[in-house]
């Protein structure tokens, strides 16, 4: 018998079609029958529209009811997962430029400090009331999947106030193993594949640590120090957490951006923070980074994908729910037709802190808030921090150091 997972908050663009994908490549689950429900209809169309055609091109016989309506998502729900973002990318947006107005750095802002103090104001009382819900349609023995932050905080609401069993994830474990495997991969002089590094990570969402790493017969837990700086680029993109692995001995889960937000000492003074972070990508620390990044994949959605014509972008009715019988073929998931994964403009929209100008193509796709406005707060740290201001920022040259917005 198939189970039902609701989605709610299943207009986010960045979570749940991967969600999705991973659920469906579980074959026992590829009869699943989700119910997706958002409140703006016209993210939630779009979601629709990429997951059906997912699903479409695998061949596996899940099923997508999605609506405005908590409720009817609820009922009957087996499972229930929240992405949802509380106050939009607006409300992000104050998340990250206020606190650094007053000069508190963030890189993402959505998990503790300033910026997680405030999503959390948002998004608590949201968790509170889902819960309830989920009691009231689901059952009280049902199974609340957290994947909106700031994780810790709702999590810990949920269970303190609610009795339905909540369980907060995260990527990053994940996303660290990956790492761990190229380190191997150096180590051993072949490819090493993620399988062949078996792990165990322990710790409080999002601050975990990866408490045994085994490969080849031997626990590197304790050890991977010189792994990390035997590889030149990691030595360069990964500052922070080598650090830390340097001052507690064991290696965080967390991405370098994230890490070096969590801890008090790595963005508290303007003029070091370039010491500890990397522009080759925003998770490596970049101001405001997963803000641009969030604001550039919504303007996609806003430009390109009304472009692509409907037999690219599946056609299926929003109200239809079936699919394909067939079983899938391959191990691999694959996309449909005309995703989100977009434009090479994504890889020259470089950071806010940045030199780099995307051309004039990229221009024309990734306008609006993707790009930082002159008066911007994040353009103005810029100028405080490094002579390499981007053209966008460009009314703000650069000028020494505040002392005033350092915290002392």
């Amino acid at each position: 018998m198939s189970i039902k997972i609701a989605i709610v908050g299943a207009g986010s663009i960045g979570f749940t079609r991967r969600l999705v994908r991973d659920i469906l490549s579980v074959p026992e689950l590829a009869d699943t029958r989700f119910a997706f429900q958002d409140l703006s209809q016209a993210n939630l169309d779009r979601v629709v529209t990429l997951c059906r055609r997912d699903i479409e091109e695998n061949g596996v016989p899940a099923a997508i009811d999605a609506g405005l309506d908590r409720a009817p998502a609820l009922d009957g729900a087996d499972y229930v997962i929240n992405t949802a973002r509380v106050g939009g990318l607006e409300g992000f947006r104050t998340d990250v430029e206020i606190p650094l107005k007053y000069g508190v750095d963030q890189c993402v802002g959505d998990t503790i400090c300033a910026g997680g103090l405030m999503y959390g104001q948002r998004t608590v009382p949201m968790v509170l009331e889902l819960a309830q819900q989920i009691e009231r349609y689901a059952g009280a023995d049902r199974t609340l999947l957290n994947y909106a932050n700031p994780m810790a905080m709702n999590t810990w609401a949920a269970l303190d106030h609610s009795p339905i069993r909540t369980i907060g994830l995260c990527h990053g474990v994940q996303g660290g193993h990956h790492l761990l495997a190229r380190l191997f991969s150096r180590h051993a002089g072949r490819k090493v594949a993620k399988d062949e590094v078996d792990i165990v990570a322990a710790g409080i969402n999002h601050q975990t640590w990866y408490v045994k790493v085994l490969f080849e017969g031997r626990d590197w837990a304790a050890d991977l120090l010189p792994l990390f700086e035997a590889d030149p680029e990691i030595r360069q993109r990964e500052k922070v957490r080598i650090d830390i692995i340097r001052r507690f001995g064991y290696f965080s889960t967390e991405s370098n951006g994230h890490l070096s937000e969590y801890l008090p000492w790595y963005r508290k003074r303007p003029g070091e923070i370039q010491d500890w972070i990397s522009t080759d990508a925003w998770i490596l620390g970049e101001t405001g980074g997963y803000l641009r990044v969030c604001t550039e994949n919504r303007n996609w959605f806003d430009t390109d994908f009304p472009k692509c014509s409907p037999s690219r972008r599946g056609s299926t009715p929003r109200t239809s729910a079936a699919t394909s019988t067939a079983p899938t073929s391959s191990k691999r998931w694959k996309r449909g037709a005309c995703i989100a994964a977009t434009s090479t403009c994504a890889t020259t929209a470089r950071s806010a802190i940045s030199p780099t100008t995307p051309s004039s193509k990229c221009r024309a796709t990734w306008t609006g808030a993707a790009w930082p406005s002159p008066g911007s707060a994040i353009c103005r740290s810029a100028a405080r921090r490094s002579s390499a201001v981007p053209s966008t920022c460009s009314a703000w040259p650069p000028r020494p150091q505040s002392r005033e917005m350092s915290s002392s």
